[in-house]
């Protein structure tokens, strides 16, 4: 009887325990990962010593901390010109279907198109703060820059 009675206040306790908690946990936000990306031009997998897991010369200890914290990417295939690696990268698009295919020149009215959808968008509906920073390569003009197309914060 004793057993009984200990189990069922028990099993009351919990329950209002429960209870009590389901209210914060359900409005508890789910806690999103930082995304960092890191794109340069002009160096190979060999030059990160991540990649080269310490066959090649140079050291990148910075790069290699975060890719032993985080995501090693080994497969991605470039564009022949920054500017289109760059379009296709930020927009998920080949860079034909942007327009940007070639390296623009200073003050073109060439540059991202205005509708085109970045991951700067994607992730800013998704609760994320947003930020470029260095070289943009997009085009130049006002109408062209990252804080237009989704990034909170530029600089470069």
């Amino acid at each position: 009887m004793r057993i009984k009675l200990l189990l069922t206040g028990l099993l009351a306790g919990c329950a209002i325990a429960l209870g009590a908690a389901a209210p914060a946990l359900a409005q508890a936000p789910a806690k999103q990962p930082n995304i960092v990306v890191i794109m340069g031009d002009d160096i190979g997998m060999w030059n990160i010593g991540a990649y080269h897991r310490g066959m090649m010369a140079g050291r990148t200890p910075q790069l290699d901390k975060i890719a032993k914290e985080g995501m090693l990417f080994t497969d991605y295939y470039a564009e022949a010109s920054c500017t289109a690696g760059r379009a296709n990268f930020i927009t998920g698009e080949l860079p034909i279907r942007t327009g940007m295919t070639t390296v623009g020149q200073a003050g073109a009215k060439i540059g991202l198109p205005a509708e085109a959808v970045t991951i700067a968008t994607i992730l800013k509906s998704m609760g994320y703060a947003t930020g470029q920073f260095g070289k943009n390569h997009l085009g130049d003009l006002n109408e062209f820059l990252p804080t237009v197309h989704g990034f909170d914060e530029f600089f470069g």
